[in-house]
């Protein structure tokens, strides 16, 4: 595959371990306002957009309100509490080697994204934020994409409305069968066996 295009990944949970900031946040939202958030259920749907999660909790006039607290904690907390996944720095450095871009495609807000990225030490040769579903399977199709690279089902059907092949990962919430019930090509453990597959794929 090398040589043939750029290659999109997710960020939260496919390059980086965000839950512990994300679920941190979304407990101080709730000790805040005083709204029961159940942090399982929070921890289930990890990768959709913030105000996607915070409308299961809060009525749409308190949302933007919620999401103010929950950004303020979560640039507190995402430098200290984040770490890079397994693999990152390789699979970034396998597309990079091939001549082609690693492009970061995520549902964060960019404000979010990069603190994140920070913590990893991990940089982006272009970074897309606040897509998620459809909206990063247009970015694919614009970037003319050869893969994506996710850790949850609507990661594997944006790839496969792209044109892309669909990369999971098990580092998330979902099982392997779940990514590849929603297209998945192949299903790695972890971004550690991604060079091998990106080169000989």
């Amino acid at each position: 595959m090398g040589g043939s295009g750029p290659v999109g990944f997710d960020l939260d949970m496919t390059l980086i371990n965000s839950r512990p900031a994300i679920l941190a946040s979304f407990a101080e939202v709730a000790r805040e306002t005083g709204t029961p958030i159940d942090l399982d259920a929070v921890d289930r749907r990890l990768g959709v957009k913030l105000e996607d999660e915070l409308a299961f909790w809060f009525p749409p006039e308190q949302a933007a309100a919620a999401a103010a607290i929950y950004r303020w904690h979560y640039l507190r907390l995402a430098e200290p509490m984040t770490t890079v996944l397994p693999g990152a720095h390789e699979a970034l450095a396998a597309v990079r080697a091939a001549g082609q871009r690693a492009v970061i495609i995520t549902a964060k807000h960019q404000v979010s994204a990069e603190p994140s990225l920070r913590a990893a030490g991990l940089v982006a040769d272009e970074l897309f934020t606040l897509v998620h579903g459809p909206e990063k399977a247009a970015v694919l199709r614009r970037l003319r994409a050869v893969a994506y690279v996710g850790d949850t089902p609507p990661d594997m059907t944006a790839a496969v409305q792209a044109g892309a092949r669909a990369v999971g990962v098990t580092t998330g919430s979902f099982t392997g069968e779940d990514l590849a019930d929603a297209g998945a090509d192949v299903v790695l453990d972890s971004l550690v066996g991604f060079p091998a597959w990106y080169r000989s794929a």
